[in-house]
């Protein structure tokens, strides 16, 4: 396992695959604080202040999170981390990502420089000379095979604006394709007690060939949470689905987040688990989840014996079509 005796408090650090740097177990995924994201409840959905989401940022890092992970289109998200964490930079491992604009209809020259403009936009907007970890944002199969963007990114990498390159990724077969083309530092997907696609081949492979994995989606985007009961009906062997390990999970947990946060860790392969959340406690519970350790064999066994049988109810890109 990429876990390092090193400890600060309460949070465990691994190796970042081949990049040689060592993330919080736990790390925190900007998107809230800088958009409206999630299940909406009977409150709707709110993002945080300014006031807040700076408080959570440096709390963040006060509690031994190293990684913040962020993008140019999560809003504000980008800004306000510039603005609230001007003065630490050196404390923490900045992720960010560029669109790819494939789907754009542009020419590949306007769309490198399409590119090239995110990147300088983010660099100022994080008020930084440099991103740590560089993705390209939702890369699909064909827009990984193709290269046009990943030779943008390596310009940035020359050019010292970039240290380390990655990919977020969605399903199966993009994210083989990131892990097999062998010029990817690190990837990012998503994967939970729900959704085990890759777990079989695609994490293996990236912990054999020393490719960092950040996980996303741990909670699926609050269906691993009790606001499951809110899933419209549409959704409904995803609620099912829910309630099922929910009553699973109490043997051990006590709560789905917690039973969510503690499988993904076990797994040797993952390299941290994004937290994405404008909300203080909620990131706080994740760290202490995370420092109760692994589940009994016996319960991973009763989670993986819950399965969707609709694969792309895993996609929730694909919930507002239904």
């Amino acid at each position: 396992m990429w876990r390092s005796p090193d400890r600060r408090g309460n949070m465990n650090y691994r190796l970042l695959g081949r990049t040689g740097l060592r993330v919080s177990e736990i790390s925190l995924g900007a998107v809230e604080i800088g958009m409206p994201y999630g299940i909406p409840t009977a409150g709707g959905l709110e993002r945080p202040s300014e006031e807040e989401a700076h408080a959570l940022l440096h709390a963040a890092l006060d509690m031994g999170i190293n990684l913040i992970d962020t993008a140019r289109a999560y809003g504000e998200s980008e800004e306000i981390i510039g603005r609230a964490l001007k003065g630490r930079r050196h404390e923490y491992i900045l992720a960010t990502k560029v669109y790819h604009y494939a789907d754009r209809g542009l020419s590949t020259a306007e769309q490198r420089r399409a590119i090239r403009e995110s990147i300088e936009t983010s660099l100022r907007a994080l008020q930084t000379d440099v991103i740590d970890i560089l993705q390209i944002h939702s890369a699909t199969q064909e827009v990984l095979e193709r290269g046009e963007v990943l030779r943008e990114l390596e310009e940035a990498q020359r050019a010292g604006k970039a240290r380390f390159l990655g990919a977020t990724v969605y399903g199966v077969e993009a994210p083989m394709t990131a892990v097999l083309d062998g010029h990817y530092d690190v990837i990012q997907v998503a994967y939970n007690m729900l959704d085990r696609r890759l777990e079989a081949e695609v994490l293996p492979l990236a912990y054999e060939k020393r490719i960092g994995v950040m996980v996303r989606s741990v909670l699926l985007k609050g269906v691993l949470t009790p606001r499951y009961a809110a899933l419209p009906d549409g959704l409904a062997e995803l609620r099912e689905a829910a309630r099922r390990l929910e009553a699973i999970v109490q043997t051990e947990c006590e709560s789905l987040p917690e039973a969510a946060f503690r499988y993904v860790l076990d797994n040797p392969c993952i390299s941290t688990a994004l937290v994405g959340t404008g909300k203080l406690r909620n990131l706080q519970r994740a760290v202490e989840y995370a420092g109760r350790g692994p589940l009994s064999p016996e319960l991973k066994a009763a989670i993986r014996s819950v399965t969707v049988s609709d694969e792309t109810l895993l996609d929730p890109s694909t919930w507002e079509r239904r």
